[in-house]
């Protein structure tokens, strides 16, 4: 029996986003709105990389670490010099959330890749969130 590689599987040829994304998605266990909910109720993290406009024009979950996407594993890593104060460890639980729930599927697994090994996503990202109609401030 082999054991499976740690780390990404580096593709022999170009790979198009779709399937990088299926591939990223094989290995989390992706949340729905009201398991993400729990989830910051039972002192996970929910961090919100959606861009300011985004934010803006549809609000921000209470409690949500607003975090760019372009900062995220500098904010995350726990190791890092410029973590926030929520990155307490590698064994934190936490929920991606962008606009739709793609862009947080990539950036749950560069979280993992850090070794936040509970790191995942949240399916249908805010959207879905409101959709659900969990909180919502302005």
């Amino acid at each position: 029996m082999s054991e499976r590689p740690i780390g990404p599987v580096i593709p022999q040829g170009p790979l198009g986003i779709d399937e990088l994304l299926e591939r990223v998605r094989a290995d989390l266990d992706r949340v729905t709105p009201h398991e993400a909910y729990d989830t910051a109720e039972a002192g996970g993290l929910l961090v919100d990389i959606r861009y300011a406009a985004l934010r803006d024009r549809d609000g921000l979950i209470p409690g949500a670490l607003v975090v760019e996407r372009n900062e995220l594993e500098w904010r995350l890593d726990p190791q890092g010099s410029h973590r926030a104060p929520e990155a307490t460890g590698h064994d934190l639980r936490v929920v991606v959330i962008c606009n739709e729930g793609y862009a947080s599927s990539l950036a749950a697994a560069s979280l993992r890749q850090l070794g936040l090994a509970n790191a995942t996503d949240l399916v249908g990202g805010f959207q879905a969130w409101r959709a659900a109609g969990l909180p919502v401030t302005a």
